[in-house]
């Protein structure tokens, strides 16, 4: 087994603030409704949305995947880190797991979001920079999807 880290930052014109409650503590009502395409729905299957509940997120249809097992590690509100391991879905092909963090932090009037996966691979399994790139590319549209409805609807989340 192999693990492969990448890291991406991405700036945004809110506040770190509104920014995790809309993104990490709203998640599972906001993503499906700002970006259907990439979610259909996100069900806590047990817990109670910190470190140890389970999710199944089901992803729209316009997403090459069809579910994927989330479970959480760590929600911090005071420092803004959420930390999740995908353990199970059609997102796992050949890999064991992925471990992500994502960091918001304050940068002048907005933030900027870190994120950091580690895909774990199995056996000698490799991950293309093709996909890697391609999974930056849908996050940081997610992101912005939500930083537009938070521009869209200024007194939410505050």
């Amino acid at each position: 087994m192999g693990v492969i880290k990448h890291e991406q930052e991405v700036h945004s014109a809110i506040a770190p603030e509104r920014l995790f409650k809309a993104f990490v503590l709203d998640g599972d009502n906001l993503l499906p409704k700002v970006v259907p395409s990439a979610f259909s729905n996100i069900e806590v299957l047990e817990g109670d949305g910190k470190a140890g509940t389970v999710k199944l997120i089901t992803f729209g249809e316009g997403s090459s995947y069809k579910t994927s097992k989330h479970v959480i590690d760590e929600v911090d509100e005071e420092n803004k880190v959420f930390k999740y391991t995908v353990v199970e879905g059609d997102t796992l092909v050949g890999l064991e797991k992925v471990k992500a963090t994502v960091k918001i932090e304050a940068h002048g009037s907005g933030s900027i979001i870190k994120s950091t996966s580690e895909y774990h691979t199995k056996g000698s399994h490799e991950i293309t920079e093709e996909k890697i790139k391609e999974g930056k590319v849908k996050a940081k549209n997610i992101f912005k999807a939500i930083e537009a409805h938070l521009h869209a609807h200024p007194h939410k989340y505050c």
